[in-house]
């Protein structure tokens, strides 16, 4: 007997006066179910995510070859990244680069420029749905979506192996990097000015109103760092305006062996890579060394 069996089957034993009152309840239930879903999609489209359409730069204005991707999200629409390819000394490594919450991957080529210097390594970023040229609108849902449908891109490339992929997550990245690591696990996990919760943060911003019951469960890394088995890097500034590194600090806590966390005491949330200075990319190199170590020869 299914669940709606069951509970048709005991409204029928109770009283007329019981199974009204009850029926009543559950009809509450699901209004407010339904009215929960609405206020969170509401409140992702005016608080959570921060598109923006125009392209203003592409990876050749810091002198780095790359490839115009374009590959469909698990619900048909297409999306949109860039693949620029490593050198020898990156190993064979791909990092599979989740970004935050505004604006577009154009946004982001003074660091992929950074790190394709100072790794080598085969970078692939895209943009969520509704980012950039990435066709839809942007959702939780949707993020998760979209990281699977690049990772399933990134295993039919040649030169890619499935074996050697890190993914990269940044702010609202890291979360959805999260999710993938639990569903695909990487050969390392680096996140960078990470929250623990929508729900932490909601309550940080909010204190004295009532926002856990709307948030709680939304990209709730905290509840899936721990599934996580592969080395992680947690990188944070001292100086974070947005996302307090108590926040970084709370999912270091939660994870598992072997894990590092790296403090940037000049840096805020958007800067880590330049104010971070040596203590941030000294942190990638040696964490990207020890991936490297181990790598077999057979992967």
């Amino acid at each position: 007997m299914g669940p709606i069996h069951e509970i048709s089957a005991n409204l029928r034993r109770l009283s007329p006066a019981a199974r009204i009152l009850a029926a009543a309840s559950i009809g509450l239930i699901l209004g407010l179910a339904v009215i929960m879903g609405f206020l969170w999609t509401q409140l992702e489209s005016r608080y959570v995510f921060f598109p923006t359409r125009e392209l203003e730069a592409d990876p050749s204005l810091a002198a780095l070859l790359y490839e115009e991707v374009a590959f469909a999200s698990e619900d048909g629409r297409m999306l949109h990244g860039w693949f620029i390819p490593g050198t020898p000394e990156g190993n064979g490594v791909t990092w599979l680069w989740l970004h935050g919450n505004g604006g577009n991957i154009s946004h982001r080529v003074e660091e992929l420029s950074m790190i394709h210097h100072r790794l080598g390594v085969n970078i692939f970023i895209f943009d969520y749905q509704g980012y950039g040229r990435s066709e839809g609108k942007p959702s939780e849902a949707g993020t998760y979506q979209d990281a699977r449908a690049a990772l399933g891109y990134l295993a039919v490339r040649p030169e890619v192996n499935p074996g050697r992929i890190v993914y990269f997550g940044r702010s609202l990245g890291s979360a959805v990097a999260l999710n993938l690591a639990v569903e695909s696990p990487p050969l390392g996990l680096i996140l960078v000015s990470p929250f623990s919760s929508v729900e932490d943060m909601a309550r940080l911003a909010y204190p004295f109103l009532p926002v856990g019951w709307l948030t709680r469960g939304r990209y709730d890394s905290l509840s899936r760092i721990p599934l996580v088995k592969q080395p992680v890097l947690i990188v944070h500034g001292l100086l974070d305006e947005l996302v307090p590194v108590d926040q970084g600090i709370k999912l270091f806590h939660a994870a598992n062996e072997p894990k590092w966390f790296q403090a940037l005491p000049e840096a805020a949330h958007n800067d880590t890579e330049t104010k971070g200075g040596s203590d941030y990319w000294n942190a990638m190199e040696r964490f990207m060394a020890g991936l490297a170590g181990e790598i077999s020869p057979s992967n």
